[in-house]
């Protein structure tokens, strides 16, 4: 399957997440995105070494300003379970705008054409490393990494884009 690209339509799919009061729901992404302008990142693991100390906190650290320019939601998805996903969002305690989404079985990532196989050091199926900028469903612009690079799909690439 092609990976999402610029000009698609952001497929709906059910991630799940603990909301704010500390309730596990299921969420459409849909519910999330629709007539929003949204980045939806993902990252190959909770708590591996460039998602924790440099992909998922330049969003945080950039949140004010990707909402001062219009953006309405930062969802950050990874192929983790949502009790991981929850472990891993309370070590980011500034963190007042990032949603932690699971994508625990890889089913919305396969759906994106987004999957990493990264068997051979013992992590399965993951998610490549990608930054979708989109707007009222359609995607606008698409920073998909290969392999485990970190170059095109971090907060400050998506800040030149807006």
């Amino acid at each position: 399957m092609a990976p999402i690209a610029v000009g698609d339509a952001l497929p709906d799919g059910t991630l799940a997440w603990f909301d704010e009061n500390d309730q596990l729901q299921p969420v459409s992404v849909h519910s999330l995105a629709a007539g929003k302008k949204v980045i939806l990142f993902g990252v190959p693991g909770a708590f591996t070494p460039t998602c924790s100390m440099t992909h998922v906190p330049g969003f945080i650290e950039s949140a004010e300003e990707l909402k001062s320019k219009g953006v309405d939601e930062i969802l950050l998805i990874s192929v983790n379970d949502p009790f991981v996903m929850k472990a891993w969002a309370k070590t980011y305690p500034d963190n007042k705008h990032v949603k932690f989404l699971a994508d625990g079985s890889a089913s919305y990532t396969h759906v994106l054409g987004l999957e990493l196989d990264l068997a051979d050091k013992g992590l399965g199926i993951r998610s490549r490393r990608f930054a979708l900028l989109v707007d009222n469903l359609v995607v606008k612009v698409a920073n998909i990494e290969e392999g485990g690079a970190f170059t095109i799909s971090g907060a400050e690439e998506i800040l030149k884009a807006l």
